[in-house]
């Protein structure tokens, strides 16, 4: 099968997937915050891989595989499976259910919207990083001929695709107007850590200039922070 249609296969399934974890829960077309979400957050991640296939293919094969040999890395691929589709879920429950209306405060209209800019955000951070660094595959491996990336965001900090992961994260409980989920999308954020924490140790291992760029940059995730 080519890199296009696995590519166009993988999209179709992100966004049926995406649609059925906001409304089933939800049970109810009227979850207009799912609506929004799915356009505009969804949406980006579909326009985001369309531009990888035409401008960069080689990076798109890249984000398409996703077997890992290192346990540490398959380690947080279960994590942040076993957070991400509860977190995903709950939303749409809580719309159906009342929970964060009944129990807190029905969250305004305008942390919603504060909340989807921000998962906007973070999608745009991480096609920043896309765009600057070729070699941003799902696994974590240093290939044959890697370069050392150190423009652009990465000359802001050393992990800007964890950082636009981190901002999605923590924005997309108050798109989706649920309170409740703040804690689960926020224990994404430590998992993201543990992450890119053990890929600096195969970068500054494998790829040639890693450490010295470490010296340079030297904040992994927050500007001035961390």
């Amino acid at each position: 099968m080519t890199l296009a249609a696995r590519t166009v296969l993988k999209l179709v399934y992100i966004v049926v997937t995406s649609a059925a974890m906001l409304f089933v829960p939800a049970w109810s077309l009227h979850f207009w915050q799912g609506w929004i979400y799915l356009v505009v957050t969804v949406g980006s991640w579909v326009i985001i891989s369309l531009w990888l296939l035409k401008t960069d293919p080689q990076l798109m094969e890249r984000r398409m595989q996703t077997q890992e040999s290192d346990p540490a890395q398959k380690l947080f691929q279960k994590l942040a499976t076993a957070i991400f589709f509860p977190a995903m879920l709950l939303p749409g429950f809580d719309f159906r259910f009342g929970w964060t209306r009944n129990w807190l405060a029905a969250v305004p209209v305008w942390v919603v919207l504060v909340g989807q800019a921000a998962a906007l955000a973070g999608s745009c951070v991480i096609f920043w990083a896309l765009k600057a660094n070729s070699f941003a595959g799902k696994t974590i491996q240093v290939e044959a001929g890697q370069t050392l990336i150190s423009s652009g965001p990465y000359a802001m900090v050393r992990h800007p695709f964890y950082a636009g992961l981190s901002v999605w994260a923590l924005g997309t409980p108050f798109a989706l107007g649920s309170y409740l989920d703040v804690p689960l999308f926020a224990l994404l954020v430590p998992v993201f850590v543990y992450r890119l924490v053990n890929e600096e140790k195969v970068l500054r291992r494998d790829l040639s200039g890693y450490a010295d760029y470490c010296g340079r940059t030297r904040f992994r995730l927050v500007p001035g922070l961390w």
